[in-house]
Order: C-alpha cells, then sequence, then structure tokens
C-alpha cells in the first residue's frame, strides 16, 4: 500500500528535510510541499491526498486553523518547534504530532501508525470471480455473468450469461452465499440467490429471467424491500 502524501511548511530546511524522509520511505508518494498554509489552501483540493505533513506555526494561516479545512479523510502528522500546540493538535483529531528537529526514526514511527490507521480502514476489495467445484474440476465463475443461482437438495445450480446450462456444483446455498459479495448479490428465497444488477423486471412478487420466475419468499421481503427502495 502506498500512501500519497503533502508537506507544508515556511522553513525551506525543514520542507527540504521532510521531503527526504518522504523519498526514502518506500510506502510513501510525495504529490505536493507547500510553503505555506495559503498556497496549500489554493492548490491542495485538487490533489488525493492521504497524509498531511503540516507545520503549525506559519503567518497568515497557521496549521491548526488549516487542518479544519483539510478533507475529512486525509490524515495528519502535525510538525513544529513549539511543544505546548500539542493538545490542540490532539483537538483536531492529528493523527500524531512531530516536535522539531524531527529525525528519521521519529517521521518513520508516525508515518507506520498512518500506514496501519489506512489498511486498518481500507474497505477490502472485492473479487471479481470465485471457483466452484463442478464435475470433479475446479471451474473459474466470473461474478459478473452470474444470473442467479438455485438450490436444490445436496448440490447447487448456477445460471450465467454466457453458458446456456447452469453449472452444476455440490454445495450448499449457505456456504454458496458466503462466497458472494453481499455488496452484489441479494437471497431472495431459501432456494435462490440473485444478482441486484441483473434484475430487470419484476413481476407480481416475482423476479423474471426470461421464462423463470424467481419467487420472493415472505423471510426475505423486507430485505428485498429495501434494496428496491435504495434504487428507486
Amino acid at each position: 500500500m502506498v500512501l500519497r502524501c503533502a508537506i507544508v511548511d515556511d522553513e525551506p530546511l525543514a520542507l527540504g528535510l521532510l521531503e527526504s524522509y518522504v523519498n526514502k520511505t518506500p510506502f510513501l508518494q510525495l504529490i505536493g510541499q507547500y510553503s505555506s498554509a495559503v498556497q496549500a489552501m489554493k492548490e491542495l483540493p485538487e490533489q488525493e491526498v492521504d497524509l498531511l505533513f503540516l507545520d503549525i506555526q506559519m503567518p497568515e494561516l497557521n496549521g491548526l486553523e488549516f487542518s479544519k479545512m483539510v478533507d475529512a479523510r486525509t490524515r495528519i502528522v502535525f510538525t513544529t518547534a513549539f511543544g505546548q500546540y500539542a493538545i490542540d493538535g490532539y483537538r483536531v483529531n492529528a493523527l500524531d504530532y512531530l516536535l522539531k528537529p524531527i529525525s528519521y526514526v521519529d517521521f518513520l514511527q508516525a508515518a507506520n501508525k498512518a500506514l496501519q490507521w489506512f489498511e486498518l480502514t481500507q474497505k477490502p476489495e472485492e473479487k471479481d470471480s470465485i471457483f466452484v467445484k463442478s464435475d470433479y474440476k475446479l471451474v473459474q465463475i466470473d461474478l459478473k455473468k452470474i444470473l442467479y443461482i438455485e438450490g436444490l437438495k445436496d448440490y447447487i445450480k448456477i445460471y450465467t450469461e454466457d453458458v446456456p446450462k447452469p453449472i452444476l456444483s455440490l454445495m450448499s446455498m449457505k456456504a454458496m452465499e458466503e462466497l458472494l459479495p453481499s455488496s452484489r448479490f441479494i437471497r431472495v428465497h431459501r432456494s435462490y440467490i440473485v444478482q441486484k444488477d441483473k434484475i430487470r423486471i419484476i413481476d407480481r412478487g416475482r423476479i423474471v429471467f426470461d421464462k423463470t420466475y424467481i419467487p420472493i419468499s415472505d423471510s426475505y421481503k423486507q430485505a428485498f424491500q429495501v434494496f428496491l427502495d435504495e434504487r428507486s
């Protein structure tokens, strides 16, 4: 994971030092450096910034004031020569606070804290495909091609857009439901799971796929209605 970061500091030496620290930290990418908060205020909104190293004591607009204008997603590490600002820094939800002169060890510790924060909060990427066992083989199925899944006694049928016959697999509906991302699939019946984006026609409480009518059972009607309300 790489964090996009920017530096704001009115001292050229401090700006250069922090730039060198960023450049030798593998998971940081410098996308901007600014000699004042006023300059950063004009140019920073055009950039997507994960981590901001921000000096506090600056003319015209100080770091504490500017931090309240920064995108809420951006994490802030304050850098200053004045220790009395620490409490104010945490009041604006700073991730860390570095006291000048800043050593690389202290800088790296703050950067690692930011990395851990983003790794914990970042949503896991959704998979594009799944593997299921069918006829003693593992078959890869693109999620985007699945229309619906039908559950029978001991196995399931997976209906896709590009294959005329369903793919049979010896597994339970519960196991299949856990395998599929809930953001894309919804269970509408004890025996049916459908892909949300593939639903085109609903006729008298049934989802229509060509000549197949999929019932929506009472136990799943409320969740299905919530899904419909979100799309309307």
